[in-house]
């Protein structure tokens, strides 16, 4: 269910820092015009550390209304509480998403058998797809392969999410891959060595601004054409390496800006990209200026 090119959708705001419903409901549908093949609202990219309970219910209304079926709807519903991770969970799977998003427990720090038993609580008492989410430099902890070897055979969950960037955790992850459990990439630099290993996909922050070529890198990976995928990849390093000069979500909603998507400022803590960067990001923008055209 989860594969292709799944945007890790960035959060519109107003000027005035509201949440822009018109702008998100515009991205939604050109993302569907484009061959995005799924969408996670309020991940990281989507600045959900500064979005409240209300907002996120709203968000999800207005994704699930919008997309309208036609392509699946992911919502971030992770804590590092247990019991707020469930309570999101059934309340996003009641309004209607397609799946979930599960980070590992952050800040806590938990010992094995609590992030076992984290997402088991949750696991258990959804009756939705469960993509798990490993990504150990901002969370301060690891899913341990025996732990996801116990995670991945339950029927509830899927898939995850790895943005560890470790490539020897992946080969171990690569093992567990069979028809119900899925390997999704977490960072757009690496997609193309998570699919030769067997990966199904990307939720990726590239595709907010090139939908079509993250679609056409997991596409052509999947059709066999193994030369074109490669290609796509290599020749869009630049792009992805800058997209990441700063902490993400702020880069890539610059960039967005600079492209005329208007999606709006930045929720501090996060801050508008440095002078320096920000030059950067025009200049490496410029050479991709054909392909990044609003459509």
């Amino acid at each position: 269910m989860f594969k292709g090119s799944i945007v890790a959708l960035v959060t519109p705001f107003t000027q005035e820092g509201k949440v822009d419903f018109e702008k998100l409901e515009t991205l939604i549908n050109w993302h569907i015009d484009n061959d995005t093949d799924g969408i996670v609202v309020f991940g990281t990219t989507g600045e959900s550390p500064t979005l409240t309970i209300d907002e996120e219910k709203e968000i999800v209304a207005c994704a699930v209304k919008t997309s309208n079926g036609r392509i699946p709807i992911i919502a971030g519903s992770g804590s590092n509480s247990t019991q707020e991770a469930l309570h999101r969970s059934l309340l996003f799977e009641g309004m209607g998403v397609d799946g979930l998003l599960l980070i590992t427990p952050y800040y806590n720090k938990t010992n094995e058998e609590g992030m076992k038993q984290h997402f088991l609580t949750v696991a258990d008492k959804v009756n939705i797809p469960i993509i798990l989410y490993n990504v150990p430099s901002r969370t301060g902890c690891q899913i341990s392969i025996p732990v996801l070897k116990e995670l991945s055979l339950h029927p509830n969950i899927v898939a995850i999410k790895e943005a560890s960037g470790d490539i020897s955790y992946v080969m171990e992850v690569s093992k567990l891959i069979t028809d119900d459990f899925s390997l999704l990439s977490g960072n757009d630099d690496t997609i193309f060595p998570l699919l030769s290993v067997g990966g199904t996909g990307v939720i990726s922050v590239w595709a907010n601004i090139m939908p079509k070529e993250v679609h056409e890198l997991v596409k052509t990976f999947e059709d066999g054409d193994i030369a074109t995928s490669l290609q796509i990849q290599q020749n869009h390093l630049q792009l992805i390496n800058t997209l990441f000069v700063e902490t993400n979500p702020i880069p890539v909603k610059n960039a967005m800006n600079m492209l005329g998507f208007q999606v709006g400022p930045l929720r501090l803590p996060l801050a508008d990209l440095s002078e320096a960067n920000e030059k950067l990001l025009s200049e490496v923008l410029k050479s991709y200026r054909e392909a990044l055209e609003w459509k």
